[in-house]
């Protein structure tokens, strides 16, 4: 539990440096590429090689694309009432349909849970194979049709076989009947290290209070789903529907249960997909995140 402080450190941290001018204003793109490219590959090398599959890891999987579905038609319904753009729409849904499952959800994993039972394992696998897969297809779709763009099968394939993280799970899979030399390891552990504190720092670098008016009722809708009613109904349905329960049903929940998504905020604002939108649920989401996944682990206990 003590590795859990790191975390609102350094992202008070990226608040700091960027009001004392002492960090470039494009700094949390420089921080996002090396945490996309380098810390995140490294982690999945380092715990997928030694990943034992269980048949209970399809409802870990599921989990990323059933809570995407959902959160979609849940903002074009609450969008259309309230008359949103399109922009908004879209902005809601790649960051409130998405959880961090991997640079907030993987540290979080293992300050509340470690890794004595493979459990970081369980979040990568939640990562790799459901939150970036779906935001690698449906998310850039869903982008694409919000900034009234087109997008080829061609393209979505390509940007999923060029995602840095993805290749490196690939090429984990293949090198699992390989065993690690204790230098390679070492070696991973060190740039896999990286990944806390770099994307706190880049979050905490891009939160702009200024840009809350007039988005307070899209960022309160935006939240509410993605930190309470999303992993709640996830929560229902491995408990009551699939009977489920145990430690990988207790990770399930507490991914889903993380803040917004940044990988989904990249590309909406890649596609000018409201902007200010998009930072303050990133920049407020994460922190509010360190007060409510204690809520939610806490609850986690008994299931």
């Amino acid at each position: 539990m003590a590795n859990i402080g790191i975390l609102p450190v350094c992202f008070i941290f990226g608040l700091l440096l960027r009001w004392s001018g002492r960090i470039p204003e494009n700094a949390s793109s420089v921080l996002n590429a090396f945490i996309i490219n380098i810390s995140l590959p490294a982690l999945t090398l380092l715990h997928i090689h030694n990943l034992q599959w269980d048949d209970a890891l399809i409802y870990p999987v599921s989990m990323a694309w059933g809570m995407f579905a959902v959160g979609a038609v849940f903002f074009v319904m609450i969008g259309f009432l309230a008359r949103w753009s399109r922009q908004t729409v879209g902005a809601l849904i790649l960051t409130g349909a998405l959880a961090n499952t991997s640079f907030l959800g993987l540290p979080m994993i293992e300050a509340f849970y470690g890794n004595a039972n493979g459990e970081l394992g369980v979040g990568i696998v939640i990562d790799q194979l459901g939150t970036y897969m779906v935001l690698s297809t449906l998310g850039v779709m869903v982008a694409a049709v919000c900034s009234q763009g087109s997008l080829s099968i061609i393209s979505i394939i390509k940007r999923i076989l060029l995602f840095a993280p993805f290749q490196a799970l690939v090429v984990a899979i293949l090198l699992r009947p390989v065993e690690y030399s204790p230098e390679v390891v070492t070696m991973l552990q060190a740039l896999a290290a990286t990944l806390a504190p770099l994307a706190l720092i880049s979050i905490g670098s891009q939160l702009r209070f200024a840009e809350l008016k007039g988005n307070v009722t899209a960022l309160s809708v935006g939240l509410g789903f993605k930190l309470l009613l999303a992993p709640a109904l996830v929560m229902i349905v491995l408990m009551e529907v699939l009977g489920g329960g145990g430690r990988i049903a207790q990770v399930t929940v507490f991914e889903a249960a993380m803040g917004p998504q940044i990988g989904g905020s990249i590309i909406a604002m890649e596609h000018k997909l409201h902007k200010s939108l998009v930072t303050l649920m990133v920049g407020i989401g994460i922190p509010l995140s360190f007060v409510t996944l204690p809520l939610w682990w806490y609850l986690l206990q008994g299931m």
